[in-house]
Formats: C-alpha cells, structure tokens, sequence
C-alpha cells in the first residue's frame, strides 16, 4: 500500500509539473517550421560536419527520419527544441551544439530553489554539493551527495534525463556536465530529491524551480580575474592567464615580465580557460621559450566538389591503387573519397616565427591543466608540446576544439556546427581524448572538504624536486 502511494504521489506531482510547464513555455513554432528547422540542422551537419566520417551513418539517418514525426507533435518550443538537442548530442561533438532561443533560456533554472540554492560537482562521478545559500549551508554541507532524484538512483536519472541531451566529445566532461546540469528546467519544476549528508545521515527534500532571493553563497565566489601573478615561494613565480578571449592578457603577462625575471621556476595556471583567440596565447607563450619557430596545430575540413562525388557512385576502392596513371589514382581516390563524405582539405601548413627582441623566460615551468582548459588553450598547449623544460600536471582537457558554423533555428534558438578538424602537427588526435598531463593530479572529495589545491601543491613539489 506504501509504494502504491507513493507511486500515486509522484504521477499526481509530475502532471502538475507537465501542466505548469504547457502554461509557462511559449507554443509558437508551426508545424512546418518544426520540420523545418531539424531538416536545416540535419542538412548543414550533413553538409558541413567535419566528423561526420565518425558517426553511424544508418542511425543517423534513421533517427532524421524518426524525428520528422516527433517534432510535429511536441507540444511546445521547450519541448521541440529538447529533441533538437538530443539528436545533435548523438554527434558526441562539443563544438557542435543546438541552443535554446531566449524566450526558453530566460525560464530555466538550474540552481534556484526558492529558499534553497545548490551547486552540484561531479567529484569521483558523484553529484557532490560544492556551494549552497549561505543560511542552508549547515542543512545541507558542503560534501552532500545528491544519492536520488524522482525515485531513481542518481547515475540512473543522469542517464535518462540529462546525458541524451548534451553535446560533449568526451566522456569526462559529458559527466561534468550532467551533473553540474541535472536540475537545470522550467521554472516551476519540482524534483524529490534525496541527499546522503557527510555525517552518512539521509535527508529527502521536495525543491521546485524558483527565484532565490537570499545572494550570499558558502563559500563565497572567487573574483574571477583575466590574469593574476604571485609568488608561491621565494623563486617559484605563479601566473594564472584564465581567457585567451582578450588580447589585453598579452598586455597584462608583459607588464610583469620584469618581476618575473627573477623567478627561477614558473606555474603557468590554464584550468580556468575556456579559450578564444589562438593568437593571444601564442604571443604570450613566445616569451617563454628559445625557440625561433613554434608549431601549433594541423587543420582540415572537408571538401565537396558535387561533380566528384557523382563520379564516386561508380568508384570502388579497388579503383584508386594500380592504374597506370598516377594522375587517374588520384582522379579515382577524390571520387570515392567524396562520395563516402570523407575528402578533406588540408591547409597549408608551417611555424609561426618568433621576432620579439625581449628576454625570454626559460626556467622549469608547470602548467597546471584541467578540464575546463579548451579550445584556444588546448592550441597553446599543442605549440607548446616539444618544450622540454615544461611539464603538465592535472588533469586531460576539455578534449573539444575546431572553427564553428554558426545559424539560425525556428523561434529564435540557433545552433552550429563544427566544421574544422584540429590535431598535433604528427596527425596525432586530441579532439574527443583530451590533452593528457604528463602528471595525472585529480581532486577528491577530501581535498575540496579541505580547500585543498592538490595540482598547484604537486606543481611546488615537482618543481623543487627538479
């Protein structure tokens, strides 16, 4: 009888939500532009997708199809644009995503609850409270493990309710992701929530989306900073250069230049960037190496001539090795490379040449990495990869680069896709594996208990040692 309850409890509790939710979300995207908009991302993925060569083709095609029903009949834009992000998610591409347009955007909630607010870190892949409203901090510590949600084990609601929708190219930051993520939907939606406290105690909380008005957080938020220099022992310089988005960074890194000078060993910080412009790193990285030429990053994308791609419907692979003419090889191989969507062109390649006159920087150096260091950052560390005085410590990064195609979706939601291959100048892959640390350093529950820093502590370490 309990659990017949309960069970009624919860349908009653999930058709309200569904209910507040038809009244919240706006209904404004015709039919035919439902249609219409999953056949302009399928179109452009198809067209444009530079691991396109990497999916399953059938199920790719098969679920386009599957979807020119569903889409039709999803009963709001909330909704239509959900199954638009799980079939770009399929992709497993983090330059490659589907986003919501503002009218949807500006009605989801991810941390507030009303008189809760919670932050959620995937910490050993556990949804661990890592920041609450500072007046419900000693209700729900830090620590707290979120062990339930709608009656079903953590892990088990990631992988129904989350994980389908988000793009990611590796598996790590799809599981960070999904659990910084998992409440985030309309206001207004409730959630049974069960959390296994620090103490072991089990507390289960009924929280529903909406506004917090309490601002004061435990712990409190760091000042985000774009660059910051100190010193972390007596010869050890430390900089933190958080963004390549803005070129004042190269101005702010030369400004300290004569200070450190002085440092005998360095710790260059990127786990907070995200990226931006390649450039920008590059031209700070110049300062710290002898070297007159430094190599980035290889670059490719594919390449569609209709014409050769016709020729390749009667091309087999037999046809491009063995004919008389190299020329017909080649002629032969661009054809049935096209046809299967798999020719790529590849730009031209070479070093950029270093001309800065100033002193260089040259001393053992760390550089601390992590997950959320990507994109341009990853492109840093790429030019970087044959210094030898420079050694990575932390954890793989954000595995996910490449130039992005950006347009238009129905009712104002946009998506892009990514259209530029990047690799190590050997042909080597890092897009979908992440850039490894030469020292793996991951943090545990116990360190963020703590305010423990175990890359920067192993970082002072290594360094002294060596």
């Amino acid at each position: 009888m309990k659990n017949y309850k309960t069970r009624a409890y919860l349908i009653i509790v999930i058709c309200f939500s569904v209910a507040f939710l038809k009244a919240q979300m706006p209904n404004s995207i015709s039919k035919v532009d439902k249609i219409y908009g999953l056949s302009k991302f399928w179109q452009e993925v198809n067209y444009n997708f530079v691991y396109l060569n990497k999916i399953d083709r059938d199920k790719w095609e098969q679920d386009y199809k599957k979807l020119i029903e569903e889409v039709q009949e999803a009963e709001n834009d909330y909704q239509y644009y959900r199954l638009l992000q799980k079939f770009c998610a399929s992709l497993k591409d983090g330059h490659t995503n589907v986003n919501f347009p503002d009218t949807i955007q500006n009605n989801l909630f991810n941390t507030y609850f009303g008189e809760y607010r919670l932050f959620l870190t995937n910490i050993e892949n556990k949804a661990i409270v890592t920041r609450t409203n500072l007046s419900k901090k000693d209700e729900i510590p830090i620590g707290t493990e979120v062990i339930k949600v709608n009656g079903m084990n953590t892990i088990s609601y990631l992988e129904q309710e989350v994980i389908p929708y988000i793009s990611s190219s590796t598996d790590y930051i799809l599981m960070d992701w999904a659990v910084s993520r998992m409440f985030q939907s309309p206001i207004g939606t409730s959630f049974n929530i069960t959390f296994k406290l620090p103490n072991g105690k089990i507390k289960e909380l009924k929280l529903t989306h909406s506004k917090t008005i309490e601002q004061e957080v435990y712990p409190e938020f760091e000042d985000w900073q774009l660059f910051d220099f100190k010193w972390v022992e007596k010869d050890i310089a430390y900089v933190s250069l958080n963004s390549f988005g803005d070129p004042k960074i190269d101005t702010l890194f030369i400004e300290k230049l004569p200070e450190l000078y002085k440092a005998k060993k360095l710790i260059i910080d990127l786990r907070k960037n995200g990226g931006g412009n390649t450039n920008i790193g590059r031209d700070i990285l110049q300062y710290l190496t002898k070297d007159t030429i430094l190599y980035g990053s290889k670059t490719q994308s594919r390449l569609h001539i209709p014409s050769f791609k016709a020729w390749g419907k009667w091309t087999e692979a037999k046809d491009t090795v063995g004919n008389k003419w190299a020329a017909e090889d080649k002629w032969a191989s661009q054809a049935f490379l096209s046809y299967h969507d798999n020719f790529f062109h590849h730009f031209p390649y070479e070093g950029d040449t270093i001309n800065i006159k100033a002193k260089r920087l040259v001393v053992p150096t760390a550089i601390l990495i992590g997950h959320n260091t990507a994109s341009a950052a990853e492109d840093f560390l790429i030019l970087a990869d044959n210094q030898n005085h420079m050694t990575k410590i932390g954890e793989p990064t954000f595995g996910s680069t490449g130039q992005p195609m950006l347009f238009d979706l129905p009712g104002g939601g946009s998506a892009r896709v990514c259209t530029k291959k990047d690799t190590y100048p050997n042909g080597k892959e890092f897009v979908g594996f992440g850039i490894q640390p030469d020292i793996e350093i991951k943090k545990s529950l116990e360190d963020y208990l703590n305010n423990r820093d175990p890359a920067l502590q192993k970082a002072i370490e290594y360094l002294k040692e060596n």
